[in-house]
């Protein structure tokens, strides 16, 4: 049997680093992750798989929590503060994290002088609810379109509502 060197669930290293694009949220002005996603390339639909890194000195996204999307990461190399469920741990190479739905909020920041890589993913829901709790935002994802408004603007509705 001959070995291939081309396949459509296949992304080697090379390709990997050419895909690679500069990100961040339009909230967090000190965001920025240098990655790419992997998941879509190899013809995943439901799971993302993302690679990531985080410069010294930057963030990640935004503190958040998702409803539907269970999400994970996994540290390739360098340090960094992972902020879950409003407290801070140091995270290293090696290291897990898993943030169950509803509402487990993280978020990562590189405060040293190398680079924190890691990987990410989780599940991709065609309609997703995020809570930024810092911010008082809540946003709802139905397929490609993103609404976004103030917690404190939700109305409750119907006869479950308490009076």
């Amino acid at each position: 049997m001959s070995v291939s060197e081309k396949s459509p669930h296949l992304l080697r290293a090379k390709d990997i680093e050419g895909m690679k694009a500069t990100f961040s949220h339009p909230w967090n002005p000190k965001s920025q992750i240098i990655g790419a996603r992997l998941g879509p390339e190899v013809g995943l639909k439901r799971t993302g798989v993302n690679i990531a890194t985080v410069p010294p000195g930057k963030e990640s996204f935004v503190y958040h929590s998702q409803y539907r999307d269970e999400e994970w990461i996994y540290v390739l190399s360098g340090r960094g503060i992972a902020e879950i469920d409003g407290k801070e741990y140091e995270v290293k190479a090696g290291d897990f994290m898993g943030f169950p739905t509803p509402g487990v909020a993280h978020h990562l920041r590189n405060e040293r002088e190398d680079d924190l890589v890691y990987l990410m993913g989780g599940e991709n829901h065609e309609i997703e609810i995020a809570d930024f709790p810092k911010l008082g935002k809540r946003m709802l994802r139905l397929g490609e379109k993103v609404e976004v408004y103030d917690i404190s603007d939700a109305k409750g509705f119907g006869p479950m509502e308490k009076k």
